[in-house]
């Protein structure tokens, strides 16, 4: 049986893809520790390794470099999150098979497993030499980093769904750049990685950064590099996230949290397609599709002076709203069932759906925290049930209650002072559509039809 090495200093996490791939047929080290991981490596005969970027007393690349250097043909998969792109495309210039980003799919990291190991044939003493000498010639800041992974898009059946998916396809093979606009946990990283895939330049990286993760003192560096010795704890050349985009796109999510400094300089690597690592005097040239996602309102932080209208109308080409889960009611078991099954997948169960009652209470809540909320739902329930479905025992607390609460549409319950407004949005959401106007209402078509000639609304 192959032996494979993780090495992750998250022992919960280490120890739920230490049982998975156990089952999986493969004999599994553990190492929490960049010390412990070098004995292991020493103590055993590993096919692969798998390794965290961030350890407590070393980085991903050291156990790659000694993997490298005292190993026969291992193969090293990194592990990274948001803010260690730039050292993972470093790692791939330094012979890394692949990465994978966190939070990490078992059965994504499964895949990668075994295309490591069935790609990872033993060469002849020729290609050795020959490969060796290739590595000298080409490795070269120009070395692209991985092409991107599956985006796992779902596009949804309804109406407000079928409006987003006409725009990513009207945008996608343009060089356009697109404002995501949102609230929270809509997803809007999924709407720019579909339209990456979608894009001219889906064969070429695809580089996510989150704005408001970056510390406001490195966020130069972290965009644009920076050579050895421009700053105290410069020990290494560093390649910026403008760079490792580099003929692909670049995804700047929280596009509000950048410093006006910053947005200085981004407006000015953005019209001129040129950056300057900090402590260089050198520019490189950058050929990059930017898309930018918010969910605050930028046209009013431009109005109070905290963001650059210039940088705004830069990045708004083209803008995509994307709408709350609450807007796409049509779609929200199509989501539930996608992710029961990730669920299913990452927990190792077998879930087969939802009973009815459990079904009522997620169709009456209003999932204030949209995709990413029903997705985090989904994943407890599918956790705490020994059951065939989950049912409303296993939901949270707030689920419960709402479905005994009217809904807050529900024309028959209250009198709006602004009913004749949402009346006409609704008809202007379903195209003229009085039934799917009745459905977004949550009222029938014979209420509707009464409200229409109350209101003298004629269509």
């Amino acid at each position: 049986m192959q032996q494979l090495l993780i090495v992750e200093d998250d022992i919960a996490f280490c120890k739920m893809l230490e049982t998975f791939l156990k089952k999986k047929g493969f004999v599994l080290f553990t190492a929490f520790s960049g010390s412990e991981a070098f004995k292991k490596m020493s103590e055993h005969k590993l096919d692969l390794i798998i390794t965290d970027v961030r350890l407590p007393d070393q980085d991903g690349l050291a156990i790659l470099q000694k993997a490298k250097n005292e190993l026969t043909n291992t193969p090293v998969i990194l592990m990274t999150g948001y803010a260690e792109v730039n050292m993972a495309v470093t790692a791939m210039k330094e012979g890394a098979f692949d990465y994978i980003s966190k939070p990490v799919r078992p059965d994504e990291l499964l895949a990668l497993i075994n295309k490591a190991l069935s790609e990872n044939k033993a060469p002849t003493k020729d290609a050795v030499s020959q490969g060796a000498a290739k590595d000298k010639t080409e490795v070269s800041k120009n070395t692209k980093p991985p092409k991107s992974k599956s985006t796992g898009y779902v596009k949804g059946v309804s109406d407000t769904s079928s409006k987003l998916n006409q725009y990513i396809d009207l945008v996608a093979p343009t060089n356009m750049s697109v404002l995501i606009i949102g609230d929270s946990g809509t997803g809007k990283e999924y709407v720019a990685k579909n339209i990456h895939d979608k894009s001219k330049r889906k064969e070429q990286p695809f580089i996510a950064v989150d704005c408001g993760a970056i510390p406001k003192e490195i966020a130069t560096s972290e965009f644009f590099g920076h050579i050895k010795g421009s700053f105290t704890g410069a020990v290494n050349d560093k390649i910026g996230h403008f760079e490792a985009a580099n003929g692909g796109t670049i995804f700047l999510d929280e596009i509000g949290n950048l410093s006006y400094e910053l947005q200085v300089q981004l407006l000015r690597a953005l019209q001129e397609r040129r950056i300057k690592p900090v402590g260089s005097n050198n520019e490189i040239n950058v050929d990059i599709r930017v898309l930018a996602a918010t969910n605050e309102d930028l046209e009013e932080a431009v109005r109070q002076g905290d963001f650059r209208e210039d940088l705004y109308h830069r990045l708004n080409e083209f803008s995509i709203q994307v709408p709350r889960l609450a807007d796409r009611q049509d779609d929200l078991m199509l989501f539930a069932n996608v992710f029961l099954d990730k669920a299913n997948n990452e927990l190792e169960k077998n879930i087969t759906g939802f009973d009815e009652a459990s079904i009522n209470a997620m169709q009456t809540y209003d999932w204030p925290g949209n995709l990413r909320e029903l997705q985090n739902t989904i994943k407890r329930a599918v956790l705490l049930t020994d059951l065939d479905k989950i049912d409303l025992d296993v939901l949270p607390r707030e689920l419960i209650l709402a479905k005994d609460q009217p809904n807050r549409n529900d024309y028959g319950l209250f009198k709006s002072k602004n009913e004749e407004e949402m009346i006409l949005n609704a008809l202007e959401n379903s195209g003229g559509n009085k039934s799917k106007a009745a459905r977004l209402l949550n009222i029938d078509r014979k209420t509707l039809y009464n409200k229409l000639k109350h209101y003298d609304i004629d269509l």
